[in-house]
């Protein structure tokens, strides 16, 4: 029987997960193995949620790079790698899916060597390929293992076949090599020998790992159960421990420190990750980064000063988890309902300052309107969506000031989408998507100088102000500025707020559609008043009147928003992507090229970019992914302009027949 991928494994639990059968959030389970505990953190793959993969590194020792054998390097895997150095861990390779149609080792492992350097060295080699890939070769120990097909992942021990012998013998050559190259009294043994001792080789190989002087490569089928036993025993025999990592930096008193990981240390522990459960509360996922922890410990948190009990300690488990007594240096625990710890937060024992730093994440790339679909949605929504935000440090939620649109934020629409899913399935609460409203904002590109007059006469005291006054376009960013040139008191001082305040007022209701009115100078020169019926009101009139004339005169024109956009694709698709970005009217601004990936940096108006997840996934097979973030306001062409102006007046116009 052929074992099917029904995306339901230990650690992909959540009913998104299961449904689209990829890891969205990372997920924990402590493994035994041969009387030796793994911590192993299933991190997201999929690019809209390599975020989530970047903030559960922090907690790990060492990352397990799965490349697939018939698509090979992507994208993900260069980020994942990235991220790697960034933390300083070693890396092992596993090349998975060896059985499946179109797979090759040799193919993927050139890819691995040209994408992350020679040092990418193979300790493992495939018996048969796609259906008849049935064993590997460990190529450290030289012994062959065959496996059933899908059976229990225990291999059996043959003789190397006679077919792949000399190329075994030649891969074992190589590795001793690289192995000799990493310590002086290992090269001049090489030198000597033509080989290693077999302890000297397993001591050097286990150092090369650690210092990330070899990053091996294995291989196997991890859906029909091939290789993991291999894997599993390599990672236990070579791979470093946690004390074994070098020092975490921390901050104390302003000052960077290094922590080694160690049992003899007070207790600090980091928290990587935070999940909203509907039923046991707010579980926070933590590292022991030093110190032994034991169960109902009190520990302080550092950004809130809070002291917090650790009752009930656990080790995850998948979505289960499993009681323990207490935690070493290294190890990975959960804590349920702490009361003010978030993540990224730092637990140490009282009278310590120490605080590990936070990982930063990208900005959400793309936003939606979020509107709850009744009163009763309504009134849970913004506690609901606060509580998944909790957990997830991809997500932003705000109101629009100029909109006033709750918008939520994501990496992409999936992401997004899948928020919405969550909250209809954990808090009972239905929202409805749509596309965020632009903030287009007004200016003016000329001079203008004009006379407001507002003169009412209503049978007692009437009212009057007049004011004359210039207006000229700022710099873009330099919002409004207002200047008092009034001599002689042709305006009297006490009015001079008044006036100011109605070209505030009436600039942030509009000229042309509605939208603020931005980087513009008024200047007050003359004016004339009334000893009776001059007023504040009098003045505020006239200088919403002065403004609406200015405007006319001084060229207005709208502004929209221009996001600065990275695409990270593979090198083969950038003629389409900058074809794509030059009718979003978009500026290209730079390319790099690493390995086989592309990066493409473009300036782009927002209202070009509300469809582009989707249209990015289409044209890529969904091996691309961007990030956006706001850059400058720039002036809308003219035949674009026309149009937002008359569907602006068209909506205002319905507003205002509906109240009437």
């Amino acid at each position: 029987m052929t074992r099917v991928d029904e995306g339901n494994t230990l650690t992909d639990h959540d009913d998104e997960e299961i449904a689209r059968k990829i890891t969205i959030s990372t997920s924990l389970a402590a493994i035994e193995w041969k009387k030796k505990k793994l911590n192993v953190l299933d991190t997201p793959g999929f690019n809209l949620f390599m975020y989530d993969t970047k903030t559960a590194m922090a907690a790990a020792d060492a990352a397990l790079v799965v490349v697939d054998a018939v698509g090979g390097v992507e994208v993900q895997t260069e980020k994942v790698w990235q991220f790697a150095e960034d933390f300083n861990q070693p890396r092992v390779l596993f090349i998975n899916k060896l059985d499946r149609e179109n797979a090759s080792f040799d193919r993927t492992l050139e890819a691995i060597q040209e994408a992350f350097g020679r040092h990418c060295v193979p300790v493992a080699l495939p018996i048969g390929s796609e259906r008849d890939f049935n064993g590997i070769i460990d190529l450290v120990h030289m012994k062959a293992f065959q496996y059933e097909p899908n059976g229990s992942g225990k291999g059996k021990e043959i003789p190397i076949p006679d077919a792949l012998a000399a190329r075994a013998k030649e891969l074992h050559d190589e590795l001793i090599e690289h192995i000799a190259e990493g310590k002086d009294e290992l090269m001049e043994e090489f030198f000597e020998k033509g080989t290693l001792a077999p302890e000297h080789m397993y001591a050097g190989l286990h150092d090369s790992i650690k210092e990330d002087k070899i990053f091996p490569v294995l291989c196997g089928s991890a859906l029909a159960n091939i290789g993991t036993d291999l894997l599993m025993d390599f990672v236990l025999e070579f791979a470093p421990n946690p004390t074994e990592h070098p020092a975490l930096k921390a901050m104390v008193a302003g000052e960077e420190v290094e922590r080694p990981i160690t049992d003899k240390d007070h207790v600090t522990a980091y928290v990587f990750k935070t999940v909203a459960d509907p039923f046991a509360g707010r579980l926070s996922f933590f590292k022991v980064c030093s110190g032994v922890l034991k169960n109902d410990a009190n520990l302080v948190c550092i950004r809130s000063s809070s002291t917090e009990r650790l009752a009930h300690l656990s080790v995850p488990q998948g979505k289960e988890t499993l009681p323990v007594n207490e935690l070493h240096a290294g190890d990975i625990g959960v804590v349920a309902k702490l009361k003010d710890v978030l993540t990224a937060d730092t637990l140490c024992e009282k009278g310590d300052s120490i605080a590990f730093p936070k990982v930063e994440t990208p900005e959400p790339s793309i936003a939606y309107a979020i509107s709850a679909k009744s009163r009763n949605d309504e009134d849970r929504m913004g506690n609901a969506v606060n509580r998944i935000i909790e957990e997830d440090q991809g997500l932003r939620f705000y109101r629009d000031p100029q909109t006033k649109d709750f918008l939520l934020a994501g990496s992409g629409g999936q992401h997004v989408e899948i928020i919405v899913s969550r909250l209809k399935r954990r808090y009972n609460v239905e929202v409805e998507l749509n596309a965020p409203k632009i903030p287009y904002r007004e200016t003016i590109r000329g001079f203008a100088d004009v006379h407001g007059r507002h003169k009412k006469q209503t049978g007692g005291h009437g009212q009057f102000g007049d004011i004359k006054i210039k207006m000229e376009p700022l710099e873009r960013g330099q919002k409004f500025e207002f200047a008092n040139a009034i001599f002689g008191g042709a305006v009297p001082k006490q009015f001079i707020p008044a006036i100011e305040k109605g070209l505030v007022e009436a600039a942030q209701k509009g000229y042309l559609a509605g939208f603020p009115v931005v980087d513009f100078k008024v200047t007050l020169y003359d004016g004339q008043y009334h000893d009776v019926d001059s007023s504040e009101m009098s003045f505020k009139m006239a200088a919403r009147k002065a403004f609406k004339l200015g405007m006319e005169q001084a060229k207005a024109t709208l502004l929209e928003p221009i996001m600065q956009v990275e695409v990270v694709a593979p090198v083969e698709y950038a003629g389409d992507l900058m074809s794509d970005l030059n009718t979003r009217r978009g500026r290209i601004q730079g390319m790099d090229t690493k390995g086989g990936t592309q990066i493409i940096r473009a300036q782009v108006p927002m209202s070009e970019m509300l469809t582009y997840q989707n249209d990015l996934t289409s044209i890529t097979q969904g091996r691309a992914s961007f990030s956006m973030e706001a850059s400058h306001y720039d002036y809308v062409p003219q035949q674009q302009a026309e149009k937002i102006i008359a569907a602006a007046r068209a909506e205002m116009t319905g507003v205002e027949d509906e109240d009437e």
